[in-house]
């Protein structure tokens, strides 16, 4: 019986099946497909296969999602994503997130961190973001011959940047789907994985000179929680923390790096999510060669797998809950702030009125907002969620908040500056005139959209928001939007800040 068994998983060749384990080739796109299929037929229980879009080519942009709930989002658990291939020729991590795929659907009701990760968590799985790429690229550890997708167009340069008001030409296939896909979907973490070096670099990558500049780092008001995400990482792989991997790499610190501190550049994913998405996500260098030898595939997947696990638990760090109103009904596009932690869009509540917070362990004072009720202020005590596979959940209860015309959830009407060409994060007060305009506007709209008496604390709002944008030297986005009205914060150019930096880019 042995025997026949193994010459049926002989006669695959290199495809693979969910009997025989996965071998460790570069398998082409089609035979990727077949995988993926074949993982959604086997396990229909705690997976789901879905295309997110097609590339240039017409290629299908895979997604498999994995969890107990894995065809639909709950509510309270937490999104998760991981993206590989987003440069075609960097195929390290195209290969490790099939192995990750094979390591969960094996070992979930067999293996108990896997089993309560997916049946806590949400996991989306898009092996390969630039199918065209890889289908072109040379099996070389420095050629970039497939690195852009097949217009010619580097997609970690394509999106959306919070520190420019420029725009691309035309927004990439590719990269509009994954936009989509990120606006459709209440991701909480998530990471992009890369070769050319060995290192986990965290937001920002970009910078316009403002307070997030200090030193030589572009820094997030969520800096601790991305230094704690890319320690994470480090620390668990099986070199990454040595900082020195590559011989003719620089070193870094404990395997971790801000990503403008090592070079800046315009369009990233990575600030994207954050600004945008409120998904916090590391560019994840995973291999000194970007094609490397089939060879050497077992020896990597052996360094990155438990980082890759113990990433994935991050996302139940900090607090999660829902907004509701008086009548317990879920408040959508509520404002859910961290008082220290001014980010550029602030962090909004979906449809469900749910919000996620990663937060390290503490104490923090939360500001929920909605024009049309009170604002509630609340300290909270966080503690670590990862060891429980659970954030703390923490409900917050508004009151007088406008009715929505959708029957069953209630709406934050939210105020619209007027949009304007070249409006962007960049931009700072050009005067104390421009700055009273703004406020005298935000008053004015509060009291055509808010039939409540919140006239005392909408101004008190409005001018507490622009004494931070003081204190900022800038303007926060025009409409940070949330899962539901999305954005109209910056447009974003292809290409690339720091000249003189940018070519150290793997």
């Amino acid at each position: 019986m042995a025997l026949v068994w193994l010459c049926l998983c002989l006669g695959l060749g290199s495809l693979l099946s969910s009997g025989c384990g996965l071998e460790f080739l570069y398998h082409n796109t089609a035979q990727v497909e077949q995988y993926l299929q074949g993982i959604s037929k086997d396990y229909p229980a705690f997976t789901h296969l879905h295309s997110i879009g097609r590339s240039v080519e017409g290629r299908e942009l895979w997604v498999l999602i994995l969890g107990q709930h894995a065809r639909e989002h709950r509510v309270g658990i937490p999104e998760f994503k991981y993206v590989g291939n987003m440069h075609g020729n960097e195929v390290v991590g195209r290969v490790l997130l099939l192995q990750l795929i094979e390591h969960l659907t094996r070992g979930y009701l067999h293996d108990l961190f896997v089993t309560r990760l997916l049946n806590s968590t949400r996991i989306h799985i898009l092996p390969s973001m630039n199918p065209d790429g890889f289908e072109s690229a040379n099996r070389d550890c420095l050629y970039s011959q497939g690195r852009f997708n097949k217009n010619g167009v580097d997609l970690n340069r394509n999106f959306p940047d919070a520190f420019s008001g420029d725009n691309v030409p035309v927004r990439e296939k590719e990269v509009v789907a994954v936009m989509e896909w990120i606006k459709n979907e209440t991701f909480v973490l998530s990471a992009n994985l890369h070769g050319g070096a060995v290192v986990a670099s965290y937001a920002y990558d970009n910078s316009n000179g403002g307070q997030e500049l200090q030193g030589d780092s572009s820094i997030t008001p969520d800096n601790d929680v991305f230094v704690h995400l890319a320690s994470t990482y480090s620390l668990s792989h099986g070199n990454m923390h040595k900082g020195n991997s590559c011989p003719d790499s620089k070193d870094f610190t404990n395997g971790i790096t801000n990503g403008y501190r090592w070079y800046p550049l315009r369009g990233g994913m990575q600030d994207y999510n954050y600004v945008w998405g409120q998904c916090l996500e590391l560019t994840l260098e995973l291999s000194c060669c970007k094609f490397p030898p089939e060879s050497d595939l077992p020896g990597l997947w052996e360094a990155n797998k438990p980082a890759l696990l113990a990433y994935m638990g991050q996302v139940h760090l900090g607090l999660k809950g829902q907004v509701l109103d008086s009548n317990g009904i879920p408040v959508q596009n509520a404002s859910v702030e961290v008082l220290g932690r001014l980010n550029l869009c602030p962090f909004r509540t979906n449809r469900n009125g749910e919000y996620y917070r990663l937060l390290l362990p503490g104490n923090y004072t939360i500001m929920v907002t909605c024009p049309g009720h009170e604002t509630l202020t609340e300290t909270v005590s966080v503690p670590y969620g990862p060891d429980q596979f659970s954030a703390l959940t923490h409900n917050f209860w508004l009151r007088k908040c406008v009715s929505s015309t959708v029957p069953g959830t209630t709406t934050c009407v939210m105020s619209r500056p007027r949009p304007t060409e070249n409006r962007s994060a960049a931009l700072k007060p050009s005067s104390f005139t421009a700055l009273i305009a703004f406020t005298v506007h935000r008053l004015l709209v509060s009291l055509l959209e808010c039939p409540h008496s919140t006239l005392v604390s909408t101004l008190v709002s409005s001018q507490n928001h622009e004494a931070k944008s003081r204190r900022n030297r800038r303007h926060k986005p025009s409409e940070c939007g949330g899962r539901i009205r999305r954005r109209r914060c910056v447009p974003a150019t292809n290409s690339r800040a720091g000249a003189s930096r940018r070519e150290k880019k793997p």
